[in-house]
């Protein structure tokens, strides 16, 4: 099929724009770092503890251009652009540090400039500027409907709600939909009904009790001030398998208003942030597939299929450089290893492994470096041995939240409690088959598990010579080897 004259013009945009981003490069090297995830992964935590360790002198130890004292100095500078706002570094440090609280969900695009000087491995002196760009997962999910036909994506979304576990969750939405008829009269009200029923739907699947990960169009569930237009004003239909929509029907009423929401939603996206984009971090809450079952970890599969089939990925050449960057490097990071005892880390990264495996042969293809990596931004536990009985259990020391529960008892946040986190299985199928082959989180003091993870608070830190020291974490520094050591040589 012929491109369109506006995806000609699209690309001849997007061409311009890498263009100007090249010769400003030129002179200011430049790593613009995508960091998403899907809702609940801590695309926050992660931006907020890698600045603070870079700029308060943390502990990297793999992190190469850092431990060996090549970077001199890493600052803050003055947002980048004007058009997008910037992330909140100094009120979220607060909040995990001061108030030992999560900071809140990303709702919205931000981004934040962080200045290195380092010293070359040649003895040369050098600055890289990275600026980070921080979106929610949600808005990635909604790229590849830039190829799909609004039949194309209702007959999609229609036969993944008929599927269990969502298929319940659906059943409001389908009971409404069974009284309609695409090709009837279009209708403001029936259409504002099935959007709202529709919304109603993503928004269930997206409870932690069932995990889901596949829930486009993404802006339904964080509308901002589209709330109400049009354009967020769509569902599925029950549609015939051939044929058109006839002209004013409520499926043609539906085809253009999902043709609005690429046209003001997705494509404004695509052009402005994410074809810019050199590197990029995806980070994967596991923990809570693994809770809800086999259902959660397949559905979170074809998630994360589906975000690098959206990546224009490969190895970057001079030419690509000027006209088309592309992303050259990709790290999928399975978060809260925390709420793990180390020993079952690399089966955790094996099952983000075995996840991703089949996007990532295609993606290897091109020449692009991928990775995957078990971390915890910010360590909000210590590890431990529990006796109980005559077991001695490798266990994990938290602060939970308030509110949180385990075997019956609840806490206030403020003790700190021991738990056995049992074993991941060292064979992920088991987790895909839906074998009883894992059992989250208990307290050590109880004698049933209730299988669920713990929240934690973040950690206590306590001043050492009159300076508060960095946050813990896990492997983040190996995260930012993969990520910008290169650039840093």
């Amino acid at each position: 099929m012929a491109p369109r004259f506006s995806e000609i013009v699209e690309e001849a945009r997007l061409s311009a724009r890498a263009l100007l981003d090249y010769g400003d490069g030129f002179f200011n090297p430049t790593v613009r770092l995508g960091v998403t995830g899907l809702s609940r992964a801590g695309k926050t935590v992660f931006i907020t503890a890698l600045i603070h360790g870079l700029t308060r002198g943390g502990r990297f130890p793999v992190f190469e251009p850092f431990a060996s004292g090549r970077i001199a100095q890493a600052r803050l500078a003055p947002q980048p652009d004007d058009a997008v706002p910037r992330f909140a570094y100094e009120n979220h440090v607060r909040t995990l540090i001061e108030e030992r609280r999560w900071p809140s969900s990303t709702v919205d695009i931000s981004e934040l400039r962080l200045v290195m000087d380092y010293q070359r491995q040649n003895g040369a002196d050098r600055t890289l500027t990275l600026d980070i760009v921080d979106y929610p997962g949600e808005w990635l999910l909604d790229l590849p409907l830039l190829n799909k036909s609004y039949e194309q994506w209702s007959r999609e979304s229609l036969g993944l709600s008929r599927e269990r576990p969502r298929a319940l969750l659906a059943a409001q939405w389908h009971a409404h939909l069974a009284t309609l008829s695409a090709e009837a009269q279009e209708d403001e009200q029936a259409a504002l009904t099935q959007a709202r029923l529709f919304t109603d739907y993503l928004r269930a699947c997206r409870d932690e009790r069932f995990a889901m990960s596949l829930l486009p169009p993404g802006r339904f569930l964080m509308p901002g001030n589209l709330a109400g237009s049009p354009a967020l004003t769509f569902a599925p239909l029950d549609l015939p398998n051939d044929g058109t929509a006839p002209e004013g029907s409520l499926w043609a009423m539906m085809v253009r208003r999902y043709e609005a929401y690429k046209d003001v939603v997705v494509r404004p996206f695509f052009r402005d942030h994410f074809a810019r984009l050199d590197r990029q971090v995806v980070l994967v809450d596991a923990l809570s597939a693994f809770n809800s079952g086999p259902e959660a970890l397949h559905d979170l599969e074809g998630a994360l299929a589906g975000i690098l089939d959206c990546f224009r990925i490969g190895r970057s050449t001079f030419l690509s450089s000027l006209f088309r960057p592309r992303i050259d490097r990709i790290l999928f990071a399975a978060t809260k290893a925390d709420h793990l005892h180390h020993s079952s880390h690399d089966r955790l990264e094996a099952v983000l492994r075995r996840t991703v495996a089949g996007a990532v042969a295609r993606a290897e293809d091109t020449g692009a470096l991928i990775d995957v990596v078990a971390l915890a931004a910010v360590r909000a536990t210590r590890e431990a041995t529990v006796t109980r009985g005559r077991d001695k259990l490798p266990s994990i020391l938290g602060t939970p939240t308030p509110g949180e529960t385990a075997g019956g008892e609840a806490f206030d946040g403020t003790s700190e409690v021991a738990t056995f986190p049992g074993d991941l299985p060292a064979d992920p199928e088991r987790l895909f088959a839906g074998e009883d082959a894992f059992r989250g989180l208990s307290s050590a003091s109880a004698e049933k598990s209730d299988f669920r993870f713990l929240r934690f608070r973040p950690p206590q830190l306590e001043d050492v010579n009159g300076e508060s020291p960095t946050l813990p974490h896990i492997r983040l520094d190996r995260a930012l080897q993969f990520l910008i050591g290169d650039r840093l040589q």
